[in-house]
Formats: C-alpha cells, structure tokens, sequence
C-alpha cells in the first residue's frame, strides 16, 4: 500500500467507523510519521474532486463516498500479494486452520464482520507478515490457487482489524465473479452503519 493511501483510508475510517468527518493535516502527518507535504500531496485529488474541504485549523471530509470509490479505483492488491496456494480442504476449514497472526480480508473479512455471506465462495484472502506459518500449513501446490496471502502495512498489523472502508477497496479489486456481491453487501452495510 502507498503512503498516501494511509491518509485515504483514515479520512474513510474517520467518517464510518468514528462518525467524525473533521480532520487535520498536521494531525494525520503526525499520527502516521508522515511529513505534512506527503499529506497534503494524498489531498490534492481529493480537494479537486471536492471530496474533501481544506481550511487552516480544521478540514473536513463532504464526500466519503466518492472517497470510497477513488480509493477503490487506485488500489492494487496484486503488489501487495506474497503467497498463494490451492487446498483441497472445504472454504471453512482453510479459514480455521489460519493462524491466529493473519488478519482476514475479502470474503472471508466480510462473513466475519457481518456474520452473513451474500453468495458463496471458495477463494480467501488474508493479510499476514509471518508467511512461513501460513507455508507450514498449506504448502505450495501447482493447482490453480484458492488461498492468497498479502502483506500488511504497518498501521493495519498495528489494529489487527480491517475497517468497512478497506474491506470494500480490497472486495473493489478482487478478480472473482461474486466479489460485486460482496462489494455491494459492504457498500449498503457502511451507508446503513452512517445513517
């Protein structure tokens, strides 16, 4: 993940996990080891969208949908894909045979959260910055994969939780023909979860 996708994902978590579209430049560079002019560069698309409102004291997120979906559209999860294998083991297996390390995204992040699926699915995704244990359990296979494994950035390994907004940009980028289901089940879970 980019740096400027920190500033992304925090404006997005701000307004739908804390319900607080207010933010500062110097606030986020802080919070993240971030210099104030890789901020202010991650804001300059969204200033001119007007998806964000910039003042001198305060600055506040207008469109988190928009937010949502430019993130989404500049994503990739290819680059931060590390491992992938196939398992012959049912999708609930795989998914409890994880270790406990990796944190879940995709369809297995969402039948987590929301304790529902809107369509079945076979592929899992997780994020995990100790593949060696992930290796140990489901070794290599020439088969087609059905288990992916990401690298984590830093902030994300720090929460161990993947937030509505990251979970529909990484839903966004997913190649599988029921990914729009899900991506679709997410976006209505984050505007009923805003009001």
């Amino acid at each position: 993940m980019f740096k400027i996708e920190y500033v992304w994902r925090d404006l997005l978590d701000r307004v739908i996990e804390k319900r607080n579209p207010d933010f500062t430049i110097t606030g986020i560079a802080k919070k993240y080891s971030l210099s104030t002019s890789v901020v202010n560069h991650a804001l300059i698309p969204l200033r001119n969208l007007n998806i964000v409102k910039i003042n001198k004291t305060s600055s506040k997120v207008v469109d988190w949908e928009r937010l949502l979906f430019f993130w989404a559209t500049r994503r990739s999860l290819k680059k931060d894909m590390i491992y992938s294998t196939f398992s012959p083991l049912p999708v609930y297996d795989r998914e409890g045979l994880m270790p406990a390390s990796v944190i879940p995204t995709g369809f297995t992040a969402f039948r987590y959260l929301l304790k529902k699926t809107p369509a079945d699915y076979d592929h899992i995704y997780f994020y995990s910055n100790n593949i060696e244990k992930v290796i140990r359990r489901f070794p290599k296979s020439k088969r087609p994969s059905n288990i992916f494994i990401l690298r984590p950035d830093p902030y994300l390994l720090k929460s161990k939780k993947l937030g509505l907004a990251q979970l529909f940009v990484d839903l966004w980028n997913l190649p599988e023909w029921y990914a729009k289901d899900f991506q679709e089940a997410t976006l209505l879970e984050i505007r009923r979860k805003i009001g």
